[in-house]
């Protein structure tokens, strides 16, 4: 049996000259065999890859040789027979983790670091407001008990959602988390220019707490939703029972693919009162497509890649939606 080690991994440091590490990064990930999504930006790199244990470690001391690399942390688990991701990508962004706020940046101010074993203290500190800083549909299979759930859709939407909420000064202290320590390091510089000060997040995010605290001591309740072919993982990083839907990528149950509203790749309980017939008809083809593929032995890259762009699509016609809602005449 083949296993993948599979490496979760970001900093937030100034990449002034982050445009010329793309082509050389690329490259040494195609030598060793890895593939996932590496992202960088003037604020830094943020990413998950995976392929051999030796590739990935050769990867990760190449990362490390650049001096603003030498402390980069990450997170490990292990994916089983495959590799979770088709194909290696380096991109340039505005932003390694989108919040869409101009003049906030962890590389001049974030919240307090909170280690995992220190964590559940915290948060059962009744002063304490708890904040789950991922977006609705990884909110919906597991989250920190008595988390508060944004309900958002895409990150870009947190900082509104957040001045909207006046009962949080009724706490002095927030705390936040999301999957791997991103967002909410990002979110902890956006509350301290907020002129809020007590803020703190979980160093290592979900990952680094479901690694290091034992499930009878663990307040996590249900599954964590990661952003490859094994949907979830849970306690010790062993992966979840959750599959994807290929339409609109949120994670579904075996009860729901026995749901009349299920076609596998085509639609789900989620979405499929949000399909098009001709989104249908490309998405039915498609699935055709994935089926000769397989029977080939190949991968079928295209299925993630439309299957991604649809996730955005229907982000944005929910963001709209709701929008329009919250500012329509009562």
């Amino acid at each position: 049996m083949s296993k993948f080690l599979v490496a979760a991994l970001y900093k937030f440091v100034s990449l002034p000259d982050f445009h010329d590490l793309q082509k050389p990064i690329l490259a040494k990930c195609q030598e060793e065999g890895v593939m996932g999504t590496l992202l960088l930006a003037e604020e830094g790199i943020n990413g998950t890859v995976a392929g051999s244990e030796k590739g990935i470690r050769n990867l990760l001391a190449y990362l490390k040789k650049d001096p603003r690399f030498s402390d980069l942390d990450h997170k490990e688990s292990w994916a089983e027979n495959e590799n979770p991701f088709y194909r290696m990508k380096v991109r340039l962004k505005k932003e390694i983790v989108a919040l869409g706020v101009k003049g906030v940046s962890p590389t001049k101010e974030v919240g307090e670091y909170v280690n995992p074993e220190d964590w559940n203290a915290l948060i059962e500190d009744p002063d304490v407001v708890v904040i789950d800083t991922r977006n609705d549909y990884e909110v919906s299979i597991g989250t920190f008990k008595g988390a508060v759930d944004p309900k958002t859709t895409t990150f870009r939407e947190f900082p509104e959602w957040f001045r909207a909420q006046k009962n949080l000064h009724n706490k002095p202290k927030i705390a936040m988390f999301c999957t791997g320590g991103i967002r909410c390091e990002k979110s902890t510089s956006f509350l301290k220019a907020e002129g809020f000060e007590d803020v703190y997040h979980l160093n290592g995010g979900i990952l680094k707490y479901l690694e290091t605290v034992p499930e009878a001591e663990s307040l996590w309740e249900g599954e964590c939703f990661v952003f490859d072919q094994r949907v979830s993982v849970g306690h010790g990083l062993k992966q979840g029972p959750y599959d994807l839907c290929h339409a609109c990528r949120h994670p579904i149950t075996e009860e729901d693919k026995h749901s009349k509203h299920y076609l596998a790749g085509v639609s789900c309980p989620k979405c499929h009162d949000k399909m098009s017939a001709d989104q249908r008809k490309r998405f039915s083809e498609r699935q055709h497509q994935i089926q000769l593929a397989k029977a080939r032995g190949e991968t079928h890259i295209a299925a993630d890649q439309n299957a991604q762009k649809l996730r955005k699509k229907l982000a944005m016609e929910e963001h709209v939606l709701r929008s329009n809602a919250q500012h329509s005449p009562s």
